[in-house]
């Protein structure tokens, strides 16, 4: 099966959710007002937020008045218009500059992200990068040997300290590490919750100036790791990290276990951060470059 397959498949429960209700609103019943609140509702629901919501629905409002809309398929060929415009193109996950290319995943625990680190160092060795993981969540010993899992499995390299340790120290150290061996890439895993040493957000807002110091201008990219299957939930944790961190990219996961995949146009319409890389899957291979394009041809065809 293709990715777009994979795809198409991983989005059954958001199409269900989202554009299987869209044309039930509108069969039979006229273009008015009732069925179009009806229709912002139900983009609500969907999770793709309520100020996008409200701006879809006014330009399909507007076509009504103009004679536009006379029928259900032309209202569904606008709304793929509008939320295809409203995504825009794609912004990929690409190493730049001198290296190694530093990026800072960060993200709250159970998100996947330690999972999705080892699935991106995997496609990075693919790609023909050297890869080295800096576990840099040293407060659960779990994710260190789940990250050292990965590396292994993608034969990427490992620095780690023990449980407990500063994971800015951990930081430093495997950037050091990775500049003295000519490692192509680092990718830093983080802690995920607020523990007893200090805030999480401080212990970022850290990691982050210490990564500057280890080599000036990283991390190059600090990507956001959320769960779709929480909704808005995951809007707030974006809004929060990125007032924190500065997060330049989402990876948005679990995509497939969700009718909320409109988290992705909330994302873009209210923060402007672009989604990177998609998960529709538990293979290694259901990492996936985030295609706009492709996403909304996925929910609508």
């Amino acid at each position: 099966m293709g990715f777009f397959e994979r795809l198409k498949q991983g989005l059954t429960k958001t199409k269900q959710g989202f554009v299987e209700k869209v044309e039930a609103i509108f069969q039979g019943k006229p273009i008015d007002d009732e069925t179009l609140e009806e229709l912002e509702e139900t983009l609500i629901l969907a999770d793709i937020g309520a100020t996008c919501a409200s701006e879809v629905v006014d330009h399909l409002r507007a076509k009504a008045r103009k004679g536009e809309l006379s029928e259900a398929g032309a209202v569904k060929d606008v709304l793929k218009q509008e939320l295809s415009s409203l995504l825009g193109f794609g912004q990929k996950l690409v190493p730049f500059g001198d290296k190694p290319f530093v990026i800072l995943a960060v993200g709250v625990n159970g998100v996947g992200k330690t999972t999705t680190i080892g699935k991106l160092a995997s496609r990075f060795r693919d790609q023909g990068y050297s890869v080295l993981l800096a576990a840099g969540d040293t407060f659960r010993a779990a994710a260190i040997e789940q990250l050292e899992i990965w590396g292994k499995r993608a034969h990427a390299q490992l620095v780690k300290h023990q449980r407990g340790s500063d994971p800015s120290a951990v930081v430093f150290d495997a950037i050091e590490a990775a500049r003295a061996r000519g490692i192509d890439i680092v990718i830093i895993d983080t802690a995920g919750r607020l523990h007893t040493k200090s805030p999480l957000m401080e212990e970022l807002k850290k990691i982050r100036r210490v990564c500057d110091k280890a080599l000036r201008g990283a991390p190059h990219e600090v990507l956001l790791v959320v769960d779709a299957t929480n909704g808005q939930n995951a809007l707030r944790q974006a809004e929060i990290f990125h007032e924190t961190v500065g997060v330049t990219g989402i990876a948005l996961t679990k995509l497939d276990g969700t009718a909320k995949g409109g988290i992705v146009f909330a994302i873009k319409k209210e923060l402007n951060i672009p989604v990177k890389l998609i998960g529709v899957g538990e293979g290694i291979d259901d990492l996936q470059d985030f295609e706009p394009q492709d996403f909304v041809k996925a929910l609508f065809d």
